[in-house]
């Protein structure tokens, strides 16, 4: 019981868990920050272009480039969201509350923000703000 006590009076992570989580997100955010490189060079054209096949493919490929362009861009606005919330996490860090539910003030589990590095809420306060 006594350990299980310890856990509850456990505020914040330590500054060497802390620096485990950084470097965790910044491994995340470089590979997120290449992924969007990628993506918005497929948003702002591709190298393929219909303009050299027959006039009877011509309209079908430049439909299936505007579908795929604009399934390119809504990809691209996650992954700047991601981008963003990988970038607050790192904010938290330097002020010693990442990892801190914000709903239920509660330390959220190393195993959840292993899994989602950006997290704010516990699994518990997700749970109930779905049920709402």
């Amino acid at each position: 019981m006594e350990g299980n006590a310890n856990e509850t009076e456990k505020l914040r992570y330590s500054d060497a868990e802390l620096a485990e989580f950084e470097a965790l997100i910044l491994e995340k955010l470089e590979t997120a920050r290449k992924d969007l490189e990628l993506l918005n060079e497929n948003v702002a054209g591709g190298k393929n272009s219909a303009n050299d096949s027959a006039p009877t493919f011509k309209i079908l490929e430049e439909g299936s480039a505007v579908l795929s362009k604009e399934e390119n861009s809504q990809l691209a606005m996650r992954q700047y969201k991601y981008i963003q919330n990988l970038e607050n996490a790192l904010i938290r860090i330097k002020n010693k509350t990442y990892g801190i539910c914000r709903v239920t003030g509660k330390l959220i589990p190393k195993e959840r923000l292993r899994a989602v590095p950006h997290a704010t809420l516990s699994v518990e306060a997700k749970l109930n703000q779905k049920k709402k």
